[in-house]
């Protein structure tokens, strides 16, 4: 059956690459538990205050920091073993983990303490994962380069769709609660550090420049010089910004679905749904040509979905919605990966300060 083959995801690299397939299945497990935080926090902040505002407030105490570190941080990460790099990073946020347990069980449920964990995590984040996102290239040879990437993806669609259903579960459970969400987070480093350690040294090529404010301004002069790519971003940009209302997931979920913390889990899984399924099914899309009025439609569609689930009477039919919302966004990143790819390649440093000029995605669960 050739054509099943062609449709489903190639898991050749997880097959013939040990240290892939040690860095996949620790990512993977290690991010489900950071998707158990990021529920955890949601829903913390929201029993403090009820406040969609308050919910909203974590955002900003992400972007923020992702800002400053991508933009500041970047040549730095030029200069060094990105092995060793992402072994810090992931240290620091296992311990900020960790600090969220011990804040749990305290019984401390102090806002301003939140928020705070929140951004360190976001800083370090800014610079962990777009490390991580050139290892899988040193790690492959290129005829396999296109099947790692989309199993990365793959890996990220598991997490939107066990975490958030995961964390449901435990937070509506008796004697569980959120403090079991972030310690199984706390826990779940384990694997991700595991994963990066057995990895060989991934020292800066030879081209690297060195630190300094002209490797940065690469990054930010790229998308002003590109129509391309800023149209990518700046449609990418506006689907987020005006059309995922998560901090209002929360409030929905009170005022119309009675507010189990189960229901607002299957909120953030029907989007992972959709994504898991486009992405396990994403074969056909590299014989699109017209990359660019592909991720049109797919930002239209994700849009579309979120006002019918604004609107929607029934849970099965907002699962239903969300779900559509999913597997749109995750058709938009093949195609703005797509279009970044055939037009640029970056540095380390560029990355970063690219991605943190326009905001890339924020708030997404998963390392």
């Amino acid at each position: 059956m050739p054509g099943r083959h062609r449709l489903l995801a190639d898991i050749t690299p997880l097959r013939e690459s040990a240290a892939f397939r040690r860095l996949w299945a620790g990512t993977t497990l290690s991010s489900v538990g950071s998707a158990l935080t990021a529920f955890a926090v949601m829903l913390q902040v929201y029993d403090l205050t009820r406040s969609p505002l308050a919910v909203g407030a974590i955002g900003v105490a992400q972007v923020v920091p992702t800002l400053i570190v991508g933009l500041l941080g970047g040549p730095v990460t030029d200069a060094m073993d990105r092995r060793k790099l992402a072994l810090i990073t992931s240290s620091g946020l296992a311990a900020v983990s960790a600090a969220l347990t011990v804040q749990a069980f305290a019984g401390l449920s102090v806002l301003w303490l939140l928020y705070a964990l929140v951004a360190l995590q976001a800083s370090l984040n800014a610079v962990d994962r777009p490390v991580r996102s050139t290892f899988i290239p040193g790690l492959l040879p290129a005829g396999q380069l296109a099947a790692g990437l989309a199993l990365d993806r793959l890996s990220f669609q598991i997490t939107l769709t066990a975490g958030p259903a995961l964390a449901g579960l435990i937070a509506a459970a008796p004697h569980l609660g959120l403090r079991a969400c972030y310690l199984t987070d706390t826990v779940s480093f384990a694997a991700a550090l595991y994963g990066i350690a057995r990895l060989p040294a991934m020292r800066p090529s030879g081209g690297t420049r060195r630190p300094g404010p002209r490797a940065v301004a690469e990054g930010i002069g790229f998308i002003r010089r590109s129509q391309v790519i800023a149209g990518a971003f700046l449609a990418d940009l506006n689907a987020t910004v005006f059309a995922l209302p998560v901090a209002l997931f929360p409030a929905i979920n009170a005022e119309r679905f009675g507010g189990d913390p189960r229901t607002l889990g299957l909120f953030l899984t029907a989007i992972g749904v959709g994504g898991l399924a486009s992405a396990a099914f994403s074969g056909p899309l590299g014989h699109i040509t017209r990359q660019g009025r592909a991720m049109l439609c797919t930002v239209a569609v994700w849009g579309g979905a979120f006002a019918g689930f604004a609107v929607a009477p029934r849970l099965w039919l907002a699962l239903g919605l969300l779900a559509v919302a999913g597997a749109a966004d995750a058709f938009t990143v093949v195609f703005r990966g797509a279009i970044a790819a055939g037009s640029w390649r970056p540095t380390m440093s560029s990355v970063l300060a690219a991605r943190s000029s326009a905001t890339w995605k924020p708030v997404r669960w998963g390392r």
